[in-house]
């Protein structure tokens, strides 16, 4: 069992930057593929960006690439989303999730622990 607690959201203005935490419990955190994913109001949820267990892999949605950055812990047990050049669209709750059979995946439905989600507000 694995519970997942995301921090780091907010307001911020367009053009701004948020770090994003997920902290792990557990102690076989670097076992588990870690993701992203975000859902706005009345759309879907949707990928953001993975990383191996290693960290040795990254993954990104094209909306996000060149602009987002994850990256992982693993002595803090610990998986972060760096989100820079924020734009109104990236206004959504975003969730971390744990996949515990690699590789990562850009399916929500392959990881099997999720956090409660922190939102994030980008303004115009």
């Amino acid at each position: 069992q694995v519970q997942l607690v995301e921090s780091g959201g907010g307001l911020v203005q367009a053009g701004g930057s948020l770090r994003l935490s997920c902290a792990a419990s557990g102690r076989t955190f670097s076992r588990y593929a870690m993701g992203w994913f975000r859902q706005a109001p009345g759309k879907e949820r949707e990928f953001v960006a993975a990383i191996s267990g290693s960290g040795g892999s990254t993954y990104y949605a094209d909306s996000v690439k060149g602009r987002f950055t994850v990256s992982r812990d693993n002595a803090k047990n610990t998986v972060y989303l760096q989100m820079n050049t924020l734009k109104p669209e990236d206004t959504a709750v975003y969730y971390c999730a744990a996949r515990s059979v690699s590789p990562t995946s850009r399916a929500a439905g392959l990881y099997d622990y999720w956090g409660q989600g922190t939102q994030v507000t980008v303004s115009s």
